[in-house]
């Protein structure tokens, strides 16, 4: 899976691409529909700075973290609804390529380091990971898309504590449409994004052409 880079302010990076099956026409069975969209939209909202400064929102740079941030990373994700239980590991952008380096292996995922962490009180919490691979098989995520309003996931963090989610939202939306700057913002209500590829598979490009969303909240 790959994320690019959209500019020195945008690194959070343009579309989520996956591994893939070579063949493989679509990622598993597509929900019937978008559910939650308005409620992840307003979990995103954050009002505007009253000094007109730069919002909370834009992204930081690959290698920079806001000042006197304290980060709690989390380690390890569970989501009992798809049989989930993955390690997570902290990642970053490849400076090289600009894409999101999600680890190789596709049963772990990966936890953008650069923005918010589980202790966090607002933004966005971000983990991605690999829906399939060509050499490994199914991905830790393979199943997301399957996940439905009110279903429950825990993160734990490097503390060691466990920390329970539900979740508000699932969306699908073409690679060059998704809105990163909602899902990978600092301000907003506190959340956890997950993200993994979906839709039909391009054999030309190897890629597939969506990214399925999921957005939790603290339960």
């Amino acid at each position: 899976m790959t994320v690019r880079h959209r500019g020195a302010l945008a690194a959070m990076a343009a579309g989520v691409a996956a591994l893939t099956v070579a063949g493989l026409v679509a990622c598993g069975s597509g929900p019937a529909e978008d559910v939650g969209a308005r409620d992840a939209a307003a979990l995103a909202t954050a009002p505007s700075s009253p000094t007109g400064g730069t919002p909370a929102s834009v992204p930081v740079a690959p290698g920079e973290l806001p000042a006197g941030e304290q980060t709690l990373p989390p380690v390890r994700l569970r989501i009992p609804a798809i049989d989930v239980s993955v390690v997570v590991d902290p990642v970053g952008i490849n400076q090289r390529t600009d894409e999101f380096e999600v680890p190789p292996s596709v049963d772990r995922v990966g936890w953008y380091r650069y923005g918010p962490g589980l202790a966090t009180a607002a933004g966005s919490v971000v983990i991605a990971g690999h829906v399939d691979s060509a050499e490994q098989g199914k991905g830790a995520f393979y199943r997301l898309r399957e996940l439905d309003r009110g279903d429950t996931l825990t993160a734990a963090g490097s503390d060691g504590r466990p920390r329970e989610y539900r979740v508000v939202a699932r969306e699908e939306y073409a690679k060059t449409k998704i809105p990163l700057q909602r899902y990978f913002a600092r301000d907003g209500k506190p959340r956890l994004t997950l993200i993994t590829c979906g839709g039909p598979f391009d054999a030309r490009t190897r890629h597939y052409r969506d990214n399925i969303v999921v957005t939790a909240v603290p339960a």
